[in-house]
């Protein structure tokens, strides 16, 4: 699944007049992009959440024959669900068997999807979250086994959930890269008959769960990596890939 629906403020003006998911970077949009990494690890079953400018996205997937893929939109013109009450909508398209690898838009990487993917098989979670070693306020926190326990915002002191205590000795804190791979288990911890559900964000639920699951990060070490959602940062992702080109 790839998050599309966003209003991209932090883009503005850009995105005034296009959805954040066309905006290009070094010539190609931030959605085909997307795709082709998606494609290139053999994920070719895709469903993209829409909202802003929702009709824009699906007249460039019409107009590109869906890269090859087999793509389904979850359409949210209605209401913008955010992350969780995104994937909730998705359900019908994602439910199974089979984890499902969920990607903002926004972000572009040289990560080997297909090698956490495995990962995430292998391990039997129930969710598996790329996570780094980055500087921001707000951190994930694991034990040593990168098993998820809470959650910290250094700025503002609020700890998640209610009554974990982080411990450094035990604790490891580390960034959430926007990109994760979830097992359709999760679906019977939300939805009807839970307080998740409408539009909520995915991170809160995960911690609301964290302790009844099996949610485990996955550490990413020496790659490449933009989260192109705010202009600086655009700006310097469309600097490398113009000088990637040949």
């Amino acid at each position: 699944m790839i998050f599309a629906a966003g209003i991209g403020s932090r883009l503005r003006p850009i995105t005034d007049s296009i959805p954040k998911a066309l905006v290009p970077v070094g010539g190609i949009t931030m959605l085909q992009r997307v795709l082709m990494r998606l494609k290139s690890f053999g994920f070719n079953d895709v469903v993209i959440n829409v909202h802003h400018f929702a009709q824009l996205i699906i007249e460039f997937l019409h107009e590109n024959e869906n890269f090859g893929m087999n793509i389904h939109i979850s359409d949210e013109r209605d209401e913008l669900l955010d992350t969780g009450g995104g994937i909730l909508k998705a359900k019908p398209f994602l439910e199974g068997h089979e984890p499902f690898l969920v990607h903002n838009v926004d972000i572009l990487s040289n990560i080997d999807l297909l090698e956490v993917y495995r990962n995430h098989i292998a391990s039997g979670a129930d969710a598996t979250l790329l996570v780094s070693d980055r500087t921001t306020t707000r951190k994930l926190l694991f034990d040593k086994n990168m098993r998820l326990y809470g959650w910290l915002n250094h700025t503002t002191g609020e700890v998640k959930p209610d009554g974990f205590v982080p411990d450094i000795s035990r604790h490891r804190e580390l960034a959430f890269e926007g990109i994760h791979i979830i097992s359709p288990t999760l679906f019977n911890y939300m939805g009807e008959g839970t307080t998740w559900q409408g539009k909520f964000s995915i991170i809160p639920f995960y911690l609301s769960v964290c302790q009844l699951l099996h949610l485990k990060g996955y550490e990413l070490k020496d790659i490449t990596w933009f989260d192109i959602g705010k202009l600086e940062t655009l700006q310097q992702a469309n600097e490398y890939f113009n000088s990637k080109r040949i």
